[in-house]
């Protein structure tokens, strides 16, 4: 067992993790430490194949491997320390506080920005000058030169920036010193914006505090079209980037900045990269009223390039806001995380810098500079609207840190049918159209009105909101024009550019013999004598499934436990069913199997030193499936039962891969448990690889599912192979769907998905290149041919609607936009008026969290903290004594700077309740409202499964009571 000691470093090291694999120079730090020697070549083969980045992660990992040997921490500092990595041994030893971490952060940003003037650096000179200030030491000096000799004066500054950035906080400052000295005067100038006749040692801190005079473009302009470095920095982990990683393996183009380039006199003039961007008729005609500066709608099918006319339109709003000797600030608003880097990289940044500057923003990356600071400093800055929409509630409530509409002059909304009641995207446009209907009362009163920014909305698809008819559609679409405040929505025929793929409906035969899903059905059944319920619809259809949650609500609102137990329990049964329909049997019963290994181990302590009861309900639900279980797993490897959906899948991807020169597609699958399995089918069969296919699949970053989400990262990993083509079929949740833009892309397949008209109309359009083909593969239950051709009728439809629409003349078209705000504005009044007269906030002490499972009383609101605004803890002592830690066997490999793979679960029950976050060094548990019964007053509340249905304001954490008490229970101890 551990010692304290060890357990304290290995926290000591989960903490600093990604500052580590920053620091550590992997091969010199194997050099004085001893592994298995498979292990050390395989973590060696990494260092040299992926870079020290991706390397690092493994060797701390075999560094904290279990058993610890005695002296094993000593040892690893040791090993820092011997191979040079000083800073890396300083976060084990004295870690550097906020402020130098921060300085030190932007210090490495601003040299990776400006790396492509800096590798025309004399390297020779500069390396020797380095080398004796003790910036690099002999291995690095030995690199260097080498690297220079053979391959070139560039390509030995890139190693040499490579180097020097993993030095100790302090090395900026020599840097600029040894610059100086080796009279490299316009990098100075690059770097602190010291005049080459200057002898002022600037520093970035000192630059970066340089007040803005005229904003990004002003600055621009003042030095002659170079951005200033008063910047911000691409929002990419600098770990992941070339100056640390060596090879990077998620974003290559990050890394652009240090790789060797041809020059370009377009941007040594100042101008944009790429010519001048040239629209077709169609698109010059759907740009036409925005360019007039209105408040506009463009409704054009995927892959018709709106994204390009909304560059076109955010360029020429930016020159003609410049020549007026007006600031102009354009912030474009995605709704999904990918689409930041897509829209950024494929087409703002390329047609837009060094002209204006450029930022893009994402929630799934730690930023050391404000977005509010970013505002400031950018001219275009991409991000998700959730980020927008934080802070302009934080300049509602006065806070220093925010942003107000005012400050922007063109918001471009993408898939601007999202503006809808609950979307981030209405919630942004109700603080603008209530500021509008404020700016009409402020000039009566002959007052200055607040400047309001000009909208941009795009989208291939409004929808019909669900109307049987064409009025209700028409008002639908009204209401999104209604709610972006649109002058006008503007669609055109693409002409000779229209691209139809050719569209194919696979019909499934019932398997004559389903055995496996026949013993499913017989557990089901005997789970409904057992616990006295009827089932009102078929088992395994999505109606069955709403009727075993609502049961289970019901009953845990009730502490019906026998009910609620035994509903959870035909949940994953009807999902393996599902999945037997759907992939492989095997994959089903693997899930079943897995399933029901989890509720057995939760019967037990960590520690396995007693028994948590189990009741006879449980033990009822253990024994049937452990009776089943063999027949299950018999029955799971016979194909001659397996279902036709999967025969027909296998057909059509074939005849793609073989009938193209060069296909790639994309399967859309309902969930993430059938993408993964889907993914594993076509990688274990030889029939695919034989022809080609390279496959992998692709999932959501949510953490409502209890399949691990991928992490943005795995993401953007994922999608630029398949851009590459190092995937050609990607396997997809409904998270590929809308604004991916693959132009390879030649045939798409959904897999008994069919869900409305919008993702119908953004699933084919993902097909985009020439001769692409749309193919719908049924799968039992489902129902969705008969879905795919009402989807059809509901497009002609909404065609319909947009045509009537457009046909309306100015007045008429106003006054209904008009009436449709107003009630927008009444309705939203009405809204916080309600919220205005719950009282649980102040009474949230009468709030009370029970064990969704035993129902043992929990805590109360009064016991409750947030973190970051997002995580609700509980770190009192009485909490501490009622739950019992487990490891998580999902988060073993996906570590984040705040999380442990350790999970809450009742002593009592061992219902799950929530994780172990690890906050600035202390173990935080956070709860999870799903695992509860929540009662106010009294009173269950019957739907509270998020945190956001809870309107109550927790407050925030106090870290410095919370170490003092840590820190006064360790001196106890000791």
């Amino acid at each position: 067992m551990a010692s304290g000691g060890d357990e304290v470093n290995e926290r000591l090291i989960e903490s600093y993790t990604p500052r580590l694999r920053r620091h550590i120079v992997v091969e010199r730090v194997l050099d004085h430490m001893h592994f298995e020697r498979g292990l050390e070549e395989r973590i060696r083969l990494k260092a040299r194949t992926e870079g020290d980045y991706a390397a690092a992660g493994d060797l701390i990992c075999a560094v904290t491997r279990k058993p610890l040997a005695a002296g094993w921490f000593r040892a690893f500092v040791d090993a820092l320390v011997h191979a040079g990595c000083g800073s890396a041994a300083d976060y084990m030893q004295t870690p550097p506080g906020p402020e130098l971490e921060a300085e030190n952060d932007y210090c490495v940003k601003l040299v990776e920005f400006l790396s492509p003037a800096l590798l025309d650096m004399n390297t020779g000179v500069v390396c020797h000058e380095c080398f004796s200030q003790n910036l690099i030491n002999v291995d690095d000096d030995e690199l260097i030169r080498t690297t220079t000799t053979n391959q070139g004066n560039r390509s030995g500054a890139r190693e040499l920036l490579r180097r020097i950035v993993r030095g100790r906080p302090g090395w900026f400052s020599d840097f600029l010193e040894i610059l100086r000295k080796t009279e490299h005067k316009y990098l100075l100038y690059e770097l602190n914006g010291e005049p080459p006749d200057s002898d002022h040692k600037g520093s970035p801190s000192a630059r970066k505090e340089e007040p803005v005079e005229t904003g990004a473009a002003g600055e621009a302009e003042r030095h002659g079209g170079m951005q200033s470095t008063v910047i911000t920095f691409a929002e990419k982990p600098v770990g992941e980037t070339d100056l640390y990683g060596g090879a990077p393996t998620e974003s290559p183009e990050l890394s652009k900045s240090l790789t060797p380039s041809q020059p370009d006199s377009a941007a040594a003039d100042g101008g944009p990269d790429k010519a001048d961007i040239v629209l077709r008729d169609y698109q010059k005609d759907v740009a036409s009223p925005a360019l007039e500066g209105k408040n506009t709608i463009i409704c054009l099918p995927t892959g018709s390039g709106k994204t390009r006319v909304a560059v076109h339109i955010t360029k020429k709003h930016l020159d003609c806001r410049r020549a007026e000797g007006r600031a102009g600030k354009v912030v474009v608003l995605v709704n999904k995380v990918p689409l930041v880097e897509q829209h950024y990289s494929a087409e703002f940044l390329p047609f837009l810098k060094p002209t204006y500057k450029v930022e893009r923003v994402s929630g799934d990356r730690l930023l050391k500079i404000s977005f509010t600071e970013i505002v400031k400093t950018n001219d275009v800055i991409i991000c998700t609207a959730q980020i927008l929409e934080n802070f302009l509630e934080r300049s509602k409530k006065g806070e220093d840190e925010g942003v107000e509409l005012s400050d922007l002059s063109l918001i471009v909304i993408d898939e601007c049918h999202h503006t809808q009641k609950g979307e981030v995207y209405n919630h942004i446009m109700m603080r603008y159209l209530t500021q509008k209907h404020k700016n009409q009362r402020l000039k009566k009163e002959q007052k200055d009105p607040m400047p309001l920014p000009q909208i941009l909305g795009l989208t291939a698809s409004p929808g019909v909101g669900g109307a049987s008819k064409i009025k209700k559609a028409e008002d639908h679409i009204l209401r999104i024009c209604a709610n972006l405040d649109a002058h006008r929505i503007m669609t055109k025929d693409l002409g000779q550019y229209q691209r139809e793929p050719r569209k194919l409906i696979k019909t499934v035969e019932d398997r004559k013999e389903d055995p496996f899903g026949n013993v499913i059905k017989n557990i089901m059944n005997a789970i409904h004598t057992h616990a006295e319920l009827s089932p009102t619809s078929d088992l395994g259809s999505q109606n069955y499934e709403q009727w075993v949650v609502q049961k289970e609500r019901i009953a845990a609102t009730e502490e019906n436990q026998k009910v609620r137990v035994c509903s959870e329990h035909l949940l994953q049964y009807n999902e393996g069913l599902n999945l037997s329909n759907t992939i492989r049997m095997r994959d089903a019963f693997s899930f079943l199997n897995k399933y029901h290994e989890e509720e057995r181990k939760k019967k037990t302590t960590p520690d396995e030193e007693r028994v948590i009861k189990i009741t006879d309900t449980e033990r009822f639900l253990f024994n049937l499936f452990s009776e089943n279980k063999n027949e299950l797993q018999i029955l799971a490897e016979m194909p001659e039962y397996e279902n036709d959906s999967l025969s027909k899948l296998r057909s059509n991807i074939l005849q793609e891969f073989s009938s193209r020169k060069e296909a790639r597609g994309i399967i859309f699958t309902k969930t993430r448990r059938s993408a993964i399995a889907l993914s594993q089918w076509i990688q274990e069969n030889p029939k695919f690889a034989d022809i080609g296919v390279k496959a992998s699949h692709l999932i959501g970053g949510g953490d409502q599912s209890v399949v691990k989400p991928m992490t943005a990262a795995e993401s953007r990993d994922v999608l630029n192979k398949f851009r590459n083509g190092k995937v050609n079929l990607l396997i997809a949740t409904t998270v590929a769907e809308e604004g991916l833009d693959i132009a390879a892309c030649n045939f798409v397949i959904r897999y008994g998905l069919v869900t409305n008209e919008i993702a119908m109309i953004q699933a084919q359009g993902r097909g985009r290149a020439e001769d692409s083909s749309y193919t719908l593969v049924e799968v039992k239950n489902s129902g969705v041919a008969e879905k795919e051709r009402v989807n059809e009728f509901l497009i002609k439809m909404m065609n319909r609607a947009i045509t009537n629409i457009r046909a309306l003349n100015q007045a008429d078209y106003d006054k209904r936009i008009f009436e449709f705000q107003l009630q927008a504005i009444m309705e939203e009044k009405a809204r916080m008026a309600k919220k205005k007269q719950k009282n649980m906030q102040e009474l949230k002490g009468e709030v009370k969290f029970s064990c969704r499972s035993c129902s043992k009383h929990v805590c109360t609101g009064n016991d409750i903290q947030i973190i970051e605004d997002m995580h609700r803890v509980n770190v009192t002592p009485e909490f501490r004594q009622l739950f019992d830690e487990r490891e998580n066997p999902s988060l073993k490999e996906r570590f984040l700077d705040h999380e442990t793979n350790v999970y809450l679960s009742c002593k009592d029950c061992g219902q799950r309740w929530g994780s172990m976050r690890l906050y600035r060094g202390i173990d935080c548990p956070s709860l999870n409202v799903k695992n509860f019964v929540v009662t106010f007053n009294g009173k269950k509340m019957s739907k509270c499964t998020k945190w956001q249905e809870l309107p109550i304001r927790f407050p925030v954490f106090d870290y410095a009571e919370q170490a003092s008490r840590v820190a006064e229970s360790s001196d106890d101890e000791d």
